[in-house]
């Protein structure tokens, strides 16, 4: 699988009196990059550190399980974003930077096999590698140096002059539309032809950074990217055992909560049946 170079549009300008235009590939971080939630080591790492509590650890496992079981929900990331920027509020920044030391290289390591060899060629055809997730800057930025990618960019927490967290966000959120503002910015200081560059995703969520460039790529996507992706003639790549397991425990997780609703129809049908009978004799 090698990705061809589109030729640039004709200009009036000339490679001479304008820099090299460059070619950027953006990756999504969880569920594209890795089959899981970096939030989850982080939300350990933290309770750990003393900056949350076991209830608070509970919630953000639970919602984390939600977001691998049945994918994002703006709901549910904006819960975990606003967890994450109360939790840090009045600690430093170095503290909260020094919780990722301890598992990002585990993190980097579930990078499952085809998105690596995904990773490897874009690399050899030099495109840029940037990582853009909704998780924090502080763990995007070390998990794309880890994973040697050129940049990583995730949510941002606002910083007061002491370089604490101040509870706020210090630029968009990066999800949905806010990571193709995120992009847009990073095409903007880079130099990235997004006409020519690429992105890749597992959810829908994601459709506004994919819409931004020219080779939109879906990843064991989502029901609803899946077929935007079909509609659109995007590229799909499917991660084979991890997409059946992981469609097989949504299915699983969708059965058990539409259970008692079955039974119910089934016992009111079977009893409307029994009248029936009965009635005819």
């Amino acid at each position: 699988m090698m990705f061809p170079v589109p030729e640039p549009m004709p200009s009036a300008v000339t490679a001479v009196d304008r820099p090299e235009v460059r070619v950027a590939a953006f990756f999504d971080l969880d569920g594209t990059l890795i089959p899981g939630s970096a939030n989850i080591p982080l939300a350990k790492a933290a309770f750990r550190a003393g900056l949350v509590n076991v209830r608070e650890l509970a919630l953000d496992l639970t919602r984390n399980l939600a977001f691998m079981l049945k994918g994002s929900s703006d709901d549910t990331s904006a819960k975990v974003r606003d967890r994450i920027l109360r939790g840090v509020q009045g600690h430093r920044a170095s503290e909260v930077e020094a919780l990722t030391d301890g598992f990002v290289d585990d993190l980097v390591a579930t990078i499952t096999p085809t998105m690596r060899e995904v990773l490897d060629e874009h690399r050899a055809a030099g495109h840029a590698l940037v990582l853009v997730s909704a998780s924090p800057t502080e763990l995007v930025s070390r998990f794309a140096a880890a994973a040697g990618m050129d940049l990583g960019v995730g949510t941002t927490a606002g910083r007061d002059a002491d370089g604490r967290y101040d509870g706020t966000l210090a630029g968009p959120f990066c999800y949905k539309e806010g990571k193709a503002e995120v992009v847009r910015a990073l095409a903007e200081e880079h130099g990235f032809d997004l006409t020519r560059s690429y992105a890749y995703s597992d959810s829908v969520s994601d459709e506004p950074m994919l819409a931004v460039v020219g080779n939109p790529v879906a990843v064991n996507p989502d029901h609803e990217l899946r077929m935007m992706a079909h509609a659109g003639g995007w590229r799909i790549v499917e991660i084979g055992r991890l997409r059946v397991a992981v469609t097989r425990m949504r299915r699983a997780a969708h059965s058990t909560g539409r259970a008692p609703e079955r039974a119910y129809r089934r016992g009111r049908a079977s009893v409307s049946r029994r009248g029936s009978a009965q009635a005819a004799e």
